[in-house]
């Protein structure tokens, strides 16, 4: 189930005024898409932190508009504490969308038993998917992941209906042998 945010049309823009908004505990927005025109809106800090928090890329507006919208950009200060802007993107439930998902690992590879070590080298990926369908994360089991074995964006399990927007060959995580240093190489390295 989508998160819902309660929007507010805005009239007023610069960057003193919008200072001035958010100190109000509201954050500017700019809602476009669909050949309609774009609205300047703004949503509480608080339902928004909160749909970012459970990963949310569509949402739910009510208020001055109510659709569906997807997370298009999330403009935060310099530090990356304190959101300052939100673009917005109509959809309709059953239209792809083009997300970038974190990808959260899995249980415990079988190759850490076999003297190996796990590589997580993609964090994420990109999918098409139906806005309706959205995960907040892909998960990846690699408990059958042995030594010298690598799992690349192929073997993702996807929701239904969605498909890679980046090469499947893409490699997510591996297990490679941990390297073990004689005495010989290390003294060497040591001479150098």
């Amino acid at each position: 189930m989508a998160d819902t945010l309660n929007v507010e049309k805005r009239e007023e823009t610069g960057s003193l005024r919008m200072k001035r908004l958010r100190q109000t505990g509201k954050i500017p927005a700019v809602l476009y898409g669909h050949g309609k025109s774009t609205e300047m809106l703004c949503v509480l800090e608080k339902e928004l932190t909160k749909a970012i928090d459970h990963g949310s890329h569509v949402v739910e507006l009510q208020g001055a508009a109510s659709e569906s919208a997807l997370i298009k950009a999330v403009q935060w200060d310099a530090f990356g504490i304190k959101i300052v802007h939100l673009d917005l993107t109509r959809v309709d439930a059953k239209e792809a969308v083009e997300v970038t998902l974190p990808i959260e690992l899995r249980g415990d590879a079988t190759g850490t038993h076999h003297g190996g070590t796990v590589n997580f080298l993609q964090h994420q990926v990109t999918i098409m998917c139906p806005a309706n369908v959205v995960p907040e994360k892909i998960e990846l089991r690699i408990a059958d992941l042995d030594v010298d074995q690598v799992i690349d964006a192929s073997q993702l399990v996807l929701p239904e209906g969605a498909s890679l927007a980046e090469a499947g060959t893409t490699p997510i995580v591996s297990c490679t042998r941990v390297a073990e240093e004689d005495g010989d190489a290390a003294g060497e390295t040591n001479e150098s």
